[in-house]
């Protein structure tokens, strides 16, 4: 079946020719603001819209359109609408974004609260769900106690988006790295399914300390790349030799009791003095 275009619509000539009330009109909108006159446009019969220019600095390439409606068989018009509209070099504001497409990884700040859709891709249920409150708190201790935990998504998208930042193996402190976090007395693994690619950087010196790593990621600041000596032992004591190198000869130059060397028979001299 063949589709045919409605045929165009003459102006009518007495709502066509209503210049001074359609400018009147949008005048009272916009005072001082309505410029020299566009043209018009027939809507349908007897309907037509004025166009003006705009000069609001605001509004640079808008017109303000007013449509005028003649009654059968009248000869006035009558004011149907007074709306701005944009022109062809009309500064638009870009096309509207969900907020939930628009956030950045950043943009939330102290006291905002980001909510999480009921079916959002990276998380999944837990099947934990129950009114008793025993095995509510018995889950809760061993860490069951969550609603939803991420999905195999949610983890694809997480370690895709980790391993791909700043600190991933692409990153330029890992280029020229001496060797992997792997490796690193300070890395500390993940638990669950990312254990095997992601930890946390514990070395207070190190760039990323605090934050996720990749497996493959490193700096300067590994423990191996450069040990620290153990201090020496310490040297033995120095001896000064020359406070004993000469050892003077004592020469006995006289007896006891003032006798002549050799005059004392050793038995006199070993006995005790005082003795006859």
């Amino acid at each position: 079946m063949d589709v045919v275009a409605p045929a165009a619509v003459e102006p009518d000539e007495v709502a066509a020719a209503a210049v001074d009330p359609a400018r009147l009109a949008a005048e009272a909108d916009a005072p001082g603001l309505v410029g020299e006159h566009l043209g018009v446009d027939a809507e349908e019969q007897r309907v037509v819209t004025h166009y003006f220019a705009s000069l609001d600095p605001a509004y640079r390439g808008w017109r303000w359109a007013v449509t005028v409606v003649r009654a059968p068989r009248s000869k006035a018009v009558t004011i149907d609408d007074v709306v701005l509209l944009p022109g062809s070099e009309a500064v638009l504001a870009p096309e509207w974004v969900p907020w939930s497409d628009r956030l950045r990884p950043g943009d939330l700040g102290p006291g905002d609260l980001l909510p999480t859709e009921a079916d959002d891709p990276r998380l999944a249920p837990t099947f934990l769900a129950t009114d008793d409150a025993e095995v509510a708190e018995a889950a809760f201790e061993l860490g069951l106690g969550r609603q939803r935990v991420l999905s195999f998504e949610g983890r694809f998208e997480a370690a895709e988006r980790w391993y791909a930042g700043e600190s991933g193996p692409e990153a330029a402190v890992a280029r020229v790295a001496p060797a992997s976090c792997a490796t690193c007395g300070f890395f500390v693994p993940l638990a669950g399914a990312l254990r095997q690619a992601f930890g946390a950087c514990a070395n207070s010196f190190a760039p990323d300390d605090g934050k996720v790593v990749a497996v493959d990621h490193g700096c300067g600041a590994h423990s191996e790349a450069v040990v620290i000596p153990s201090a020496p032992p310490p040297p033995p004591p120095l001896i000064d030799e020359s406070a004993y190198d000469v050892v003077a000869e004592i020469e006995v130059v006289g007896g006891p009791l003032g006798h002549e060397p050799g005059s004392v028979s050793d038995a006199e001299a070993s006995e005790p003095l005082g003795h006859s």
